[in-house]
């Protein structure tokens, strides 16, 4: 199973969903979507119905309140054996993801990039975020740069230059995703490129994730 934040947006939920099937249909194993607030059904509730071991893969991007705490209390607390992943950034594979949607912005490779994450109040996020924008700097050929919505680090008025191609680093559509792209163009932004969505290395980096804790329960499940 996978836990997205949640939305109020409904825009939101589809984007959990349909990388949870296509995820797990890769890894050829039943796949559920849940949330950890703000949309049905809850991570808790989910986890309080399950009747067999479960493998919990947070679609979250670094650091933050539910990758350090919500999520790990949750799993903690399932009524059955429950292995809990990584969540999904760093990795090469999302700044896989973000070229694709600068170029389908119509962005040039080695064009300047403002990277727009959510935020975290977090220490660690602030490392995540550092971490993913080398990554999608080395791929595209430029510098990145890195803005936050919320939490720490710099707001997208203080750090998107005239001209730069403006990728967010979001996984669905909402709250914050009109927010960079409303921020970004009043700063002069030439691109603002679309979230990470259910392409095809999201995917493909959610079947992973659960391929690594499948096989940890397994051998888990053998030591026992």
């Amino acid at each position: 199973m996978t836990v997205a934040h949640g939305t109020r947006d409904g825009s939101g939920s589809p984007v959990a969903r349909e990388l949870t099937r296509a995820a797990g249909a890769l890894v050829g194993v039943p796949a559920t979507a849940s949330y950890v607030e703000l949309a049905d059904p809850l991570l808790t509730e989910v986890l309080a119905a399950a009747d067999r071991p479960v493998v919990v893969v947070p679609l979250l991007l670094s650091a933050g309140l539910h990758v350090d705490s919500d999520v790990p209390e949750a799993v903690a607390a399932a009524p059955v054996p429950a292995a809990l992943t990584a969540a999904l950034g760093p990795s090469p594979l999302l700044a896989d993801a973000m070229c694709a949607r600068l170029r389908e912005a119509g962005a040039r490779p080695g064009q300047p990039v403002t990277m727009v994450a959510a935020g975290s109040r977090r220490p660690g996020s602030v490392d995540d975020l550092a971490a993913t924008a080398r990554m999608l700097g080395l791929l595209w050929g430029a510098p990145v740069r890195v803005a936050t919505l919320s939490g720490l680090g710099d707001r997208p008025a203080a750090v998107v230059r005239a001209g730069d191609a403006v990728v967010p680093y979001l996984l669905a559509p909402g709250f914050f995703s009109r927010r960079c792209a409303e921020e970004a163009r009043a700063a002069g932004a030439a691109a603002v490129a679309d979230v990470l969505g259910a392409h095809p290395c999201v995917v493909e980096l959610v079947a992973h994730r659960a391929q690594v804790g499948l096989a940890l329960a397994r051998r888990a499940a053998r030591a026992a």
